[in-house]
C-alpha cells in the first residue's frame, strides 16, 4: 500500500506528459491555432476536462517547457553558496542549463526551428510567452528583494527582475534566430555563453549604482 501514492504520481507524470508531446505533434504539423483541445483529447485517448486538469491553458500544452523554469529560479536563489549574489546564482543557472543542453536557457540547434515558427506564427502563443515572461520578471523581484532586505516594488527589485528577464530574452531570441537561420550548435552555444555573461555583467554594474 505504501507504494500506491508514488505510483499515482508516476501515472500522472505519465499522462501529463503524454498529452504534452501528443499536443506538441499536432500543433508543429498543422499549427497551433488550426487545432482544438478536443483534438488533443481524443489523439491522448482522454477527456477534454482532463487535459484541462493537467494543462489548464491551451498554450501550455505548447510552452510545457517553461513551466519549471520559476522552481529553478527560486532554488538556485534561495541555495545559492554563501556569498553569492542573486545575479551570479542566475547567471550560474543559466549556464548550468545552457551546457545541459536545455532549450529553455538558449541552446539551441536547427531542429527546434519548427518549434519556434509555430510559437512566432500563433498571436495566442506570443502572448502567453509575454505572460510568463512577466511573471518570471515578478518572481525575480521577489526574489531580489527578499534576499537585499529592500522594498519588492521599489524600483533596484524591479529593475533587477527586468534585467534578468531581459538577458533570458535577449539570449533565447538570437539562439532561436540562427538556428533557424541554420547555425551551427557549438557556434550558437558559444555567442550564448558570452551575451549571459556580458549581459550579467551590465546588469550587476547597473544595479551597483542604485540606492
Amino acid at each position: 500500500m505504501s507504494d500506491e501514492p508514488g505510483l499515482r504520481e508516476r501515472k500522472k507524470r505519465a499522462t501529463r506528459q503524454q498529452i504534452s508531446d501528443l499536443a506538441s505533434g499536432l500543433f508543429l504539423e498543422r499549427g497551433f491555432d488550426q487545432v482544438t483541445v478536443a483534438e488533443v483529447a481524443r489523439a491522448a485517448d482522454v477527456s477534454t476536462k482532463t487535459v484541462f486538469n493537467y494543462f489548464p491553458r491551451k498554450e501550455d500544452l505548447f510552452l510545457d517547457r517553461l513551466a519549471p523554469l520559476g522552481e529553478m529560479i527560486t532554488t538556485a536563489v534561495r541555495d545559492r553558496p554563501a556569498g553569492s549574489s542573486v545575479l551570479r546564482a542566475l547567471r550560474d543557472m543559466y549556464l548550468a542549463l545552457l551546457k545541459a543542453k536545455n532549450p529553455v536557457s538558449g541552446y539551441a540547434e536547427p531542429r527546434y526551428a519548427s518549434f519556434w515558427r509555430t510559437v512566432t506564427a500563433s498571436a495566442a502563443l506570443r502572448a502567453r510567452v509575454r505572460e510568463v515572461v512577466q511573471d518570471l520578471e515578478d518572481l525575480v523581484a521577489r526574489l531580489y528583494a527578499e534576499a537585499e532586505g529592500i522594498d519588492p516594488h521599489g524600483l533596484r527589485a524591479r529593475l533587477a527582475g527586468a534585467y534578468v528577464l531581459a538577458a533570458h530574452r535577449s539570449v533565447y531570441l538570437t539562439a532561436a534566430t540562427r538556428a533557424m537561420a541554420g547555425t551551427d550548435p557549438d557556434t550558437i552555444t558559444a555567442g550564448s555563453v558570452r551575451a549571459y555573461h556580458q549581459a550579467f555583467d551590465a546588469a550587476e554594474r547597473a544595479l551597483a549604482t542604485l540606492d
